[in-house]
């Protein structure tokens, strides 16, 4: 299922700003263990799944602060939060997969039609070090030209800061770049930066790659439609 919004012509397309997780990778599992690690380490009960996967997708610091129900005591969330981040870090590609026709999307993506490659970035609210370290693991670093984390700039998505940071880098304007990604701050990211928004909402993203090179139109992409 395919929903047009605000029309561009993917010929003019000179960069594209993908987010990771749950865009490009199936980390979740990674991160509900990690989070789940914290809570054993400081004698919390565990949390279901589906509760911490409501959980993600602003950041780090705030994945944990949810996982510990929002305490008061500030230096305790910093304690919990550098556990985390230190367990997190040795575990984070036990689990984490790309999602089914990513590689080969991105290597189509990559191509424009007038024979140049078209740039891409990723932007994420995970921590820029492991999220570096995933593309890495995954043989996904040959396609970004930049990759970004919510630990690189003041700000996290939907702030337009990293987006406006990446079309300076890559001397792009918003009209020829496109920001992907699955959830709300990706597409408030894009809207916010003055940029086209393309919305993946599952796991086929070939689809994507399919219709990128025909659409004239904004896209919403319902995976495996």
């Amino acid at each position: 299922m395919i929903h047009t919004n605000r029309s561009f012509d993917p010929a003019t397309i000179k960069l594209l700003i993908f987010d990771l997780d749950g865009t490009l990778i199936d980390s979740q599992l990674d991160l509900i263990h990690s989070i789940n690690a914290v809570l054993w380490h400081f004698g919390k009960a565990e949390l279901p799944s589906e509760v911490i996967a409501t959980y993600v997708g602003d950041g780090a610091p705030m994945l944990v602060r949810r996982a510990l129900g929002d305490p008061e005591d500030e230096k305790f969330v910093q304690e919990a939060l550098n556990y985390f981040l230190a367990y997190y870090r040795e575990h984070k590609l036990d689990n984490t997969r790309l999602y089914d026709g990513v590689r080969e999307a991105l290597a189509s993506i990559r191509q424009s039609r007038n024979g140049q490659l078209r740039k891409m970035a990723v932007l994420s609210n995970k921590p820029v070090n492991p999220s570096r370290a995933i593309i890495e693991g995954l043989g996904l670093a040959e396609f970004f030209a930049q990759v970004y984390g919510g630990n690189s700039f003041p700000t996290k998505k939907p702030d337009p800061l990293g987006a406006q940071k990446l079309l300076e880098e890559m001397a792009c304007l918003p009209r020829e770049t496109v920001m992907v990604g699955d959830s709300s701050n990706d597409v408030l990211t894009g809207r916010n930066a003055g940029l086209c928004t393309v919305s993946v909402l599952s796991s086929q993203f070939s689809v994507l790659s399919s219709q990128f090179s025909v659409l004239s139109s904004q896209l919403l992409v319902a995976h495996g439609s």
